[in-house]
């Protein structure tokens, strides 16, 4: 499966939200989808989600422009959009159904959710009686409980500790492995780089940087060495000014060129006790703030 953005604008009045807009996300892999606020992310969504159309441009699906009788999307909000006091299975059961799913074929997936997240003994009970991360999980069952081909999730992990986020990061690799499109919308770059394969990052409603997000990190300048050694104060204390202290057993080591690097490393190893040496990589965080750090 591929879905596509293509030149999507998008104006609300005199404003232009979004300029441009192409990205491709695949099946079986996860699409990061990554900006300040205001860059253009939910609007985005939205016209993917056909909640409004664009003033320009198209959203295809496998080559054709997306059919939303026959592409089932889910989809998990940055902000929980559940009622607060009614019954949580009655509610789950009405979202399926509106998706689609016959009355039977909802109940037995609800149920599976409920049970795959630990929630079964919740069942009965109204949303307002559960805990913040509770209502994630909940909310999380109305995105994917009637198979959706596509998934999009806005800030999935907001409100969960770390068992829940652990519970939630398994379910999200089950759909990756299922082959469906995953589209994450986060500022918790962490989760964007353990979990997508590419990236778009809009600034002004323009995507500023796309693609592969191991090919992005390795177009940058391999110049520096990351060391990590309990010696890193003899080390600087003998090749000065080309290392700066970056923690108490951590170094940068800074190349005249790249071409210098193995032979550094090899001097660093038969000279000092090393843990660690490695190429330095620029962070999903160091890249976003690169390029999202001055909105336009």
């Amino acid at each position: 499966m591929k879905l596509e953005l293509r030149n999507i604008e998008k104006s609300f009045g005199e404003k232009e939200v979004l300029k441009q807009i192409s990205l491709t996300a695949e099946g079986g892999k996860a699409f990061g989808l990554l900006g300040r606020n205001g860059a253009g992310k939910t609007t985005t969504i939205r016209i993917l989600m056909n909640v409004f159309p664009a003033n320009a441009g198209e959203v295809l699906f496998d080559g054709e422009p997306i059919d939303y009788n026959k592409v089932k999307l889910g989809y998990l909000p940055e902000e929980r959009g559940l009622y607060p006091k009614k019954k949580i299975i009655d509610q789950l059961v009405y979202f399926a159904e509106l998706k689609g799913m016959n009355h039977n074929d909802a109940i037995a997936a609800v149920d599976y959710w409920l049970d795959r997240l630990g929630m079964m003994e919740h069942r009965n009970k109204r949303l307002d009686t559960l805990s913040k991360g509770n209502q994630q999980k909940i909310q999380l069952i109305t995105a994917i409980a009637h198979d959706p081909q596509i998934v999009i999730l806005d800030e999935p992990f907001s409100g969960l500790d770390p068992v829940n986020a652990m519970l939630l990061k398994d379910v999200v690799m089950e759909e990756i492995a299922k082959g469906k499109i995953v589209l994450f919308s986060s500022h918790q770059m962490n989760y964007i780089e353990e979990f997508c394969d590419s990236i778009a990052i809009l600034n002004g409603g323009k995507v500023v940087l796309s693609g592969d997000l191991h090919d992005i990190k390795r177009n940058y300048p391999r110049n520096r060495l990351v060391v990590r050694s309990l010696a890193v104060d003899k080390i600087k204390e003998e090749i000065g000014k080309r290392c700066e202290k970056t923690a108490e057993d951590e170094l940068m080591v800074y190349l005249e060129s790249e071409d210098e690097k193995k032979a550094v490393m090899t001097s660093l190893t038969e000279h000092y006790d090393i843990d660690e040496i490695k190429v330095f990589e620029p962070t999903l965080n160091d890249i976003f703030v690169e390029y999202a750090g001055n909105q336009v």
